[in-house]
């Protein structure tokens, strides 16, 4: 049973994988033996965290690139094809919000700035289709891969404040599901493509939405705990099974899914 959950040696790209999800999921899978690349636009940030992975006793490098500037990503794989010949994981964290594209508690829709929904629609979706586009055709070339894409409680429910959020992480679990399809039919059933939807977990974007200065809950969290049966916030770790068990051969015949990992929140109607 063990070998199932095996990913030794395998070469793994976190997008976004200097922050703080990001760099969980990269310890995680160094940990369990795969040769991980932090991919992320901060040249220092991405380092750090290889380094940090290393010190652990990983292997890691950094590699600088924008996720939604698809020169940087090709010449980013054109680099890990150098240093490694091969990609089998890619996993998509690459994301975030804005405060110029959430709705205020005294604003409406019509008061989101519009350039700031673009960027955050821009760097939600396409930051995951084009990694998936540069990344995935060296799958597809190859016959085999894993693709992992990050979705979010907006997609499951209205959430308010993030709409251009939502809107995007909509879009990627479409794009997840057709994906999953063209690739599968068309390159070989060994490249699989899914998608981990989150509930709410604390970090450095949405820290100060959760918790006031003090370290209580805001009025906003106080709401997520009470639709979440389990009634508390997840830990960033608690993401690396369902990663761990997507990325091996124990889901050799799943594809095309969106996996929530959320305590509940997306199944509880809160009454």
């Amino acid at each position: 049973m063990e070998n199932l959950f095996d990913i030794t040696g395998q070469v793994a790209i976190v997008t976004g994988g200097s922050g703080t999800l990001g760099g969980s999921i990269g310890r995680c899978l160094a940990q369990a033996g795969a040769r991980v690349v932090i991919l992320g636009r901060d040249p220092v940030g991405v380092e750090a965290m290889a380094e940090k992975i290393r010190s652990e006793g990983g292997e890691a490098i950094g590699v600088a690139a924008d996720v939604i500037n698809m020169n940087h990503l090709e010449n980013a794989r054109n680099k890990i094809l150098d240093k490694y010949g091969r990609i089998d994981i890619l996993i998509n964290t690459a994301g975030g919000n804005t405060p110029g594209a959430t709705i205020g508690d005294r604003q409406n829709i019509f008061d989101m700035d519009m350039e700031e929904y673009r960027k955050v629609v821009d760097v939600n979706l396409n930051g995951t289709v084009y990694p998936c586009m540069v990344f995935g055709k060296t799958m597809a070339e190859n016959g085999s891969g894993c693709i992992i894409n990050l979705s979010s409680m907006a997609t499951f429910n209205a959430l308010t404040r993030v709409p251009g959020y939502s809107v995007a992480k909509s879009g990627v679990e479409n794009f997840t599901r057709w994906l999953a399809m063209e690739l599968a039919m068309k390159f070989s059933e060994h490249i699989r493509v899914n998608c981990i939807a989150p509930g709410f977990f604390i970090g450095k974007q949405n820290r100060h939405v959760l918790l006031n200065p003090d370290g209580t809950y805001t009025e906003r969290s106080l709401k997520v705990i009470n639709k979440t049966p389990m009634k508390r916030f997840g830990k960033m770790e608690e993401l690396n099974g369902t990663i761990l068990y997507l990325c091996s051969r124990a889901a050799s015949f799943v594809t095309g899914t969106v996996i929530p990992v959320d305590g509940g929140f997306s199944s509880y109607s809160g009454i």
